[in-house]
């Protein structure tokens, strides 16, 4: 059940960060160009964990899953939102301290030495059983902040768009409220634990919150050409508007 939830959690995020870069591709927006390498270290971090779950853990495995899972994914995700919310400004600035805290990161985990010994056929292994202070405070900040930064501006963009009557709106204010239950359900994997095993609390937590940020993905995004499309429709093109004055000018010599 680990490995296949872990399996899916894959397959769900590499199809989103599919998705969010042929965006990127398209409009060059910063934000997706963060959302797109975010979702492509989920998915790395999931296929670690699914890795590890199937044919059993060692230190390598295990160093991939902590490094993109718990430290680096979540505060790239976050930089898209920073990007969206403030602006390519502050978006430029935050990306400069993020790529000194990712290479930072990646030499702390890659050579942190592993405590205790790491059981292949064991339960995922955990931060506080195998790293010190560190790489935990590294995973802890990254993961915690990031977290943060996400939820708080998706429940932002939902109360505002909410508020908002444009055609298209309503969309936009249910997936970003999407966005933020993702958020939280990917932090809940702990609160599961006593109903079952803390493994399948785990990846169920993966597999659920990265399938309703996708979802709620989907439905933003079908908002947002809702708006799109009623700007086209109610903006007059350059000759119909030269037409309408004209006709308007008549009617009034009338």
């Amino acid at each position: 059940m680990v490995a296949g939830l872990a399996f899916l959690a894959t397959a769900i995020a590499t199809v989103f960060a599919q998705a969010t870069g042929v965006r990127w591709s398209r409009t060059r927006a910063p934000h997706q160009g963060a959302w797109t390498f975010a979702l492509a270290l989920f998915a790395l971090a999931s296929a670690a964990l699914a890795t590890g779950a199937a044919t059993g853990w060692d230190e390598g495995t295990f160093r991939v899953f902590y490094l993109l899972g718990a430290v680096l994914n979540v505060p790239w995700l976050a930089l898209g939102t920073i990007y969206l919310l403030f602006g390519v400004g502050l978006g430029k600035r935050v990306k400069a301290g993020l790529l000194v805290f990712t290479g930072f990161a990646a030499g702390v985990i890659l050579a942190a030495p592993i405590h205790g010994t790491i059981d292949p056929t064991g339960n995922i292994p955990v931060g506080k059983d195998h790293f010190g202070a560190l790489p935990r405070v590294l995973a802890g900040a990254g993961s915690g902040l990031g977290a943060l930064v996400v939820f708080v501006g998706a429940v932002w963009s939902a109360v505002r768009f909410s508020r908002n009557r444009r055609p298209g709106s309503g969309a936009l204010a249910g997936g970003n409220a999407l966005i933020a239950l993702g958020v939280l359900i990917l932090s809940s994997g702990g609160l599961l634990e006593g109903v079952v095993a803390h493994d399948e609390a785990f990846v169920i937590s993966l597999a659920v919150g990265i399938s309703v940020i996708y979802a709620g993905f989907v439905v933003a995004s079908g908002g947002r050409l809702a708006r799109g499309d009623n700007a086209r429709r109610t903006t007059l093109p350059a000759n119909v508007r030269g037409n309408e004055s004209t006709i308007s000018t008549r009617v009034g010599s009338l």
